[in-house]
């Protein structure tokens, strides 16, 4: 009981030093601090987005159904094009909304959504907007996306068909246009052209969801024809019978696609089909790039405060080596020395991890705000923001330690 007794105190007291170190050393405690809160900082700011990030992406799959695949006339993949040798899907004939009928009619198919977007000027009254993105689904859209429509309601069949000038926008684009208040009925002018507003989108929180200025959501007919959209890149997403394997569904949309397009046995696709687990390999290999990124800031940032650790323990254990001198006269040995120094040294880094973690706190309600994505900081981040920097602490704060440990005490109590 007295040996634990004795390293509360031991640790009690190295925290004391701490404070009075820096209390004593203001602007090299300061620069400790800073280094080590910027490090962590990051970590938590950039843990959070991710974690709101992949909280949309979760939601927007769910809502499509595990067995929800799509086509494209692209791969999904992160590379660059130098012209049709490296890409050759460009040849690719386009997908068409025909094609999609013919898909929607097999016996393992629910249902199948064109999709293309663009952007375009929006302009309510005197506010206007240069980039909205325009997002442009055939009928159905709501059934594959996480979002809902709340107040107002989506477009229907008849509306498609005619290319009405109707459209949705989302909250982002509604704060921009509208601020408060109503939104359903109010009249936008959409690249020079009437259009009429039916309903407010509420997105899933999904980082991909809308642009800068907010997302606007028109019938895909009305983009074709009022808009002048390119629709040559358009996409589908095809979602299976419930019960239905996906496997299965994916053959019968392959056959059709093939058959409609005369591709012999043994030509290869003119077109790509993907389910969800490729999408998320994509989507991971982009996330992978936010952790390396983040991971190389944050390490900077410790291996700053790290300097700061070895400047400021080794002009402490100068100032006090008359201390170390006594303590050990009075029987203080050197792992209770050592102790104290890296309980002091772990203090000083730990102080940076408390101010990097309300700030990254702050930022994360920031994102929260200004955008759709619900950052929040997951338990694991702020754990492993703490761990590091008591152990960045411990690391740098070891070399000045074992030197106050290794003092003599006689040449300690003659030091002026």
């Amino acid at each position: 009981m007295n040996r634990w007794a004795g390293r509360l105190l031991a640790l009690v007291e190295g925290v004391r030093m701490a404070f009075d170190a820096m209390r004593v050393n203001k602007v090299r405690a300061g620069l400790t601090v800073m280094g080590i809160a910027i490090g962590v900082l990051v970590v938590t700011a950039m843990s959070a987005t991710v974690h709101g990030i992949n909280a949309g992406v979760e939601k927007g799959f769910a809502a499509a159904g595990p067995t929800t695949f799509f086509i494209t006339k692209w791969p999904m993949a992160i590379n660059s094009c130098n012209g049709e040798e490296s890409c050759p899907f460009i040849r690719f004939p386009p997908l068409t909304t025909e094609l999609a009928a013919e898909v929607a009619k097999q016996p393992a198919i629910r249902g199948v959504i064109a999709h293309v977007n663009t952007q375009a000027a929006v302009k309510y009254k005197d506010r206007a907007l240069p980039g909205a993105q325009v997002e442009a689904y055939t009928p159905g859209w709501t059934d594959v996306d996480g979002g809902d429509i709340n107040p107002g309601r989506s477009f229907t069949e008849a509306e498609n068909a005619a290319g009405a000038q109707v459209a949705l926008v989302d909250e982002k684009l509604a704060g921009r246009l509208f601020g408060e208040g109503d939104v359903v009925g109010k009249q936008i002018d959409v690249a020079g052209k009437p259009f009429r507003v039916i309903g407010l989108y509420h997105a899933t929180g999904n980082f991909f969801e809308s642009g800068e200025h907010g997302k606007l959501i028109v019938p895909f007919e009305t983009a074709r024809r009022r808009l002048n959209v390119d629709v040559h890149w358009l996409d589908l997403t095809v979602k299976p019978w419930e019960g239905m394997s996906q496997e299965v569904a994916m053959d019968q949309a392959v056959e059709v696609l093939r058959i409609r397009r005369g591709l012999r046995p043994g030509q290869a696709n003119t077109f790509f089909v993907y389910g969800q687990e490729k999408v998320l390999e994509i989507y991971n290999k982009i996330v992978g790039t936010f952790f390396l990124v983040m991971i190389v800031l944050s390490a900077i940032g410790l291996m700053v405060g790290g300097v700061g650790v070895i400047a400021i323990m080794m002009i402490s254990v100068t100032e006090r080596t008359r201390e170390i001198g006594v303590r050990k006269a009075l029987g203080a040995t050197k792992g209770i020395i050592l102790w104290q120094f890296l309980v002091e040294a772990a203090t000083m880094t730990l102080v940076g991890a408390v101010v990097g973690l309300i700030g990254g706190g702050g930022l994360a309600a920031l994102i929260r705000q200004i955008s759709p994505i619900e950052a929040s900081i997951p338990a694991w981040a702020i754990l492993v923001a703490l761990v590091a920097s008591a152990g960045t602490g411990i690391l740098f704060g070891m070399v000045p330690a074992i030197r106050a440990a290794r003092l003599d005490p006689i040449e300690a109590l003659r030091y002026e």
